[in-house]
C-alpha cells in the first residue's frame, strides 16, 4: 500500500501538539477547514521551524467558543473588511436634520 492509501491511525490522547491533519481528524472536519480557521484567526497554531502544530487546548478552546458564542451585541458586525462603525465614518450623505 502506498502512503495515500494507508489507513489513518487514531490520534493518541497523549499528544500535546497535533498536525493540522490530526486536528482535522479530532474535530471531524477536513484539513482545508483547519487551514481556513487558522487563516481567519479562529485557531492559533504553534510554529516549530517550518512545521505548524495545534495544541489540544487550542482545539478545546475553539469548541467551547462555538458552544457558547459571545452575545451578538458585543461582537462588531463585519461586512467585508469594515465594521459598521467604520462604515459610518465614511458615509457621504449626512443624516437628515431633525425638524424640531
Amino acid at each position: 500500500m502506498g502512503d495515500l492509501q494507508r489507513p489513518r491511525e487514531p490520534v493518541s490522547n497523549d499528544a500535546l501538539l497535533l498536525t493540522p491533519e490530526e486536528a482535522a481528524q479530532v474535530l471531524r472536519v477536513g484539513r482545508t477547514r483547519i487551514y481556513a480557521l487558522m487563516k481567519a484567526g479562529d485557531l492559533h497554531g504553534i510554529h516549530i521551524g517550518r512545521s505548524c502544530r495545534l495544541s489540544r487546548a487550542e482545539l478545546e478552546r475553539y469548541v467551547r467558543r462555538m458552544e457558547d458564542p459571545e452575545p451578538a451585541l458585543l461582537r462588531p458586525k463585519v461586512r467585508g473588511r469594515m465594521t459598521l462603525n467604520q462604515r459610518e465614518l465614511f458615509e457621504l450623505d449626512p443624516p437628515p436634520p431633525d425638524a424640531a
